[in-house]
């Protein structure tokens, strides 16, 4: 019997992947790799797959250094009063998240060099299942963080995606059938065009999934023509968009109602410590201030918060008020903290949470 390879030392028989096939049963994306690399591309469809995946994708995922200084001043030798490394990158951050929730998923994107090999390694290390394309040239982004009496970031530029590194994304994105969630999030390299998030949708064009995207300026505006399920910006990205300054809850509401007319089906606006506002697409407006405790760094918070919002969605059924409430505990216990928060953290805010929360239809 023959058997594909699913993990080190296992397999599963082509003959029970048929039989599942037939029964409708869900295997891991692990398995979908390898039926579609073996020739059999016709079990990876929505005739065999029973529930939604999720895919996150990050064009350039990083090596996070987060470091704590006493009063960080420039033009001086600064002591460290804490060093930690953690895998990166918004997309990444959200897989993450979204693993510490209690829902599987699969990070699609591109490494390289040696610190690519490390990222792979630390989110083996923590259960995250990834399908990176290693890049030839260039080595993945080391960002520095820089915690003191104001945060500092110091980022760094990412490898060299060619057009054939390109193609190999899309041949993985092929799996994705009606239903799935997408989630393109973050920076991409300067090699790349500006359009690049809205050529993965064109690609996927005529498949109904359900696409988060949290980008800023072109990045996000031209995904709106294909109708994104969820749109993230924060206060700035929102201001910029339209050259306004957003100056409170109430001062987002008419711009993220315009983006819902250019194509968005939900727009999540955070704002810090004005909290954040949810327009979705059935024409409620959510908004709540912040949630009060003591903010330690924000770095991760939104993708903390977007992933907060898919998890309390699909555990809800689909209730947009749970899934608002569940994004605001999520980003704000990451903001408290210097890691991605766990399921425990989140669902302990959610009880003990006051929400001031107004709700507009």
């Amino acid at each position: 019997m023959r058997f594909l390879q699913q993990l080190p030392g296992r397999g599963i028989p082509v003959d029970e992947i048929s039989a599942a096939a037939s029964g409708g049963r869900h295997w891991p994306q692990s398995v979908v790799w390898q039926l579609e690399t073996s020739g059999m591309q016709a079990f990876a469809d929505k005739n065999w797959r029973s529930i939604a995946v999720i895919y996150t994708v990050t064009f350039s995922p990083t090596l996070d250094f987060v470091v704590g200084v006493n009063h960080f001043r420039t033009g001086v030798i600064n002591r460290t009063t804490s060093e930690n490394v953690y895998p990166g990158g918004k997309g990444v951050n959200v897989s993450i998240a979204l693993k510490n929730f209690g829902y599987e998923n699969t990070a699609l994107g591109f490494t390289a060099g040696f610190t690519g090999a490390e990222i792979k390694r630390l989110l083996h290390g923590i259960g995250v299942q990834n399908n990176f394309i290693n890049v030839e040239n260039g080595m993945s982004r080391v960002n520095m963080k820089i915690v003191s009496d104001s945060e500092t970031a110091i980022n760094g530029q990412g490898p060299q995606i060619t057009d054939e590194d390109i193609g190999t994304l899309y041949a993985r994105l092929r799996c994705l059938v009606d239903g799935d969630y997408l989630v393109l999030a973050g920076h991409i390299p300067d090699t790349l065009p500006p359009t690049m998030y809205e050529q993965v949708l064109q690609f996927l064009q005529g498949r109904n999934l359900n696409v988060i995207v949290d980008a800023e300026k072109e990045l996000l505006t031209g995904t709106l023509k294909y109708r994104p399920w969820l749109i993230k910006p924060n206060r700035d990205e929102l201001g910029d968009l339209f050259d306004v300054k957003i100056l409170s809850r109430e001062d987002a509401v008419p711009y993220a109602r315009k983006l819902q007319e250019k194509g968005a089906r939900n727009v999540l606006v955070s704002l810090g410590g004005d909290g954040a506002v949810l327009l979705s697409e059935d024409g409620t407006i959510y908004s709540s201030d912040a949630l009060k405790g003591n903010v330690v760094s924000t770095v991760g918070a939104g993708d903390s918060m977007v992933a907060g919002f898919i998890a309390g969605y699909l555990g809800s059924g689909g209730d947009y008020e749970t899934a608002f409430r569940k994004g605001m505990c999520a980003g704000a216990a990451s903001s408290f903290s210097l890691v991605i928060p766990d399921a425990r953290q989140v669902d302990y805010m959610m009880r003990i949470s006051h929400f001031d929360i107004s709700i507009r239809r």
